[in-house]
């Protein structure tokens, strides 16, 4: 009987302190990230950086998963409907607070996921074809005043980040320009070239090398700094819109109750090699620069976007087709 008491007390022991353990052993088993988006992209290549320093950080394989579709909602779905093990992470951009608040979504964009870090943050660039007459933000503004609606601007779509940007944008300086959408950013990027547009608010890694051959002209960037890779280049906010700043960036999230440990292992990990010099040499050539912070900072972030972009949705009446 004793011995029966002995074994029983022990197995108690041990299925109490089996939780603990599998979180000590994580992971154990491949990690997935799922990007959104498909191959060859900025998403992609920031997944694909991350996914290489986290193998080597976890000492398990980190295997990325491209999983494009309906504008990177079906992607985020699946991820979102993962089992909650820390197995399977998503990568999000900045584009994610801005389908919360155009599209109306199958899962809830904060209550259903798990913030767990920023990796990277950078500004966009206004650049306008080298003929367009404005040079600076307060020319532009001053000329889309005189002649509303005469500007053409391009986007990669509807909806889409390089859209909505400007809009808010349109809406803090008081101007209307006309909207001229594309089905990405290629096609509205060479018909900016080739004059077809005037402007185009882009990511830095896809403009800069045509501003640095003299194809395209750079006006300002989004965010409140200027970017160091360019610091000749304003800010908006210091050149006609105070108080404007807009930043493109990509975290990782994993779907909601996901394990404080694996939060904070994951969290953890990210900002360590955040840090390394050569990480953000890296990061540079894609025009971003290493973000970090902890998962709450992640979270606040993506709440006050959502927020921003519903307001100037509110304000604007954009729709999606």
């Amino acid at each position: 009987m004793q011995a029966l008491r002995h074994f029983l007390a022990l197995s108690l022991v041990l299925m109490a302190s089996a939780p603990a353990m599998a979180q000590q052993k994580y992971p154990a088993k491949p990690v997935h990230i799922i990007v959104p988006f498909a191959p060859g992209g900025g998403s992609d290549f920031i997944a694909r950086f991350a996914a290489q320093r986290l193998t080597e950080a976890l000492g398990s394989q980190v295997i990325v998963e491209n999983r494009p579709g309906a504008g990177g909602l079906l992607g985020i779905e699946q991820g979102v409907r993962a089992d909650p093990d820390g197995y399977t992470l998503t990568l999000i951009a900045s584009s994610y607070t801005v389908n919360a608040a155009l599209y109306p979504l199958k899962y809830d964009p904060l209550a259903d996921i798990t913030p767990l870090v920023q990796i990277s943050q950078g500004p966009m660039i206004i650049v306008a074809n080298p003929k367009f007459p404005a040079k600076t933000t307060k020319e532009l503004i001053a000329l889309a005043k005189q002649k509303p609606g005469s500007i053409n601007f391009a986007s990669a779509g509807q909806g889409s980040i390089t859209h909505m940007v400007v809009e808010l944008f349109q809406s803090m300086a008081g101007i209307k320009m006309n909207h001229v959408p594309y089905k990405g950013t290629s096609p509205a990027l060479t018909d900016t070239i080739s004059g077809q547009t005037d402007i185009l608010f882009s990511s830095t890694a896809t403009a800069l090398p045509h501003v640095k051959s003299g194809r395209l002209r750079a006006i300002a960037v989004t965010t409140a700094k200027r970017l160091p890779a360019e610091p000749e280049v304003p800010a908006v906010a210091e050149s006609g819109v105070p108080g404007f700043d807009v930043a493109l960036w990509h975290g990782l999230i994993g779907p909601k109750n996901l394990p404080r440990p694996v939060v904070e292992r994951i969290n953890g990990e990210v900002n360590k090699m955040l840090k390394i010099k050569e990480t953000a040499a890296q990061l540079e050539t894609d025009g971003v620069a290493p973000a970090g912070g902890s998962d709450k900072q992640f979270r606040d972030q993506i709440a006050k976007e959502i927020a921003l972009w519903k307001d100037v949705v509110a304000k604007t009446g954009v729709k999606v087709q």
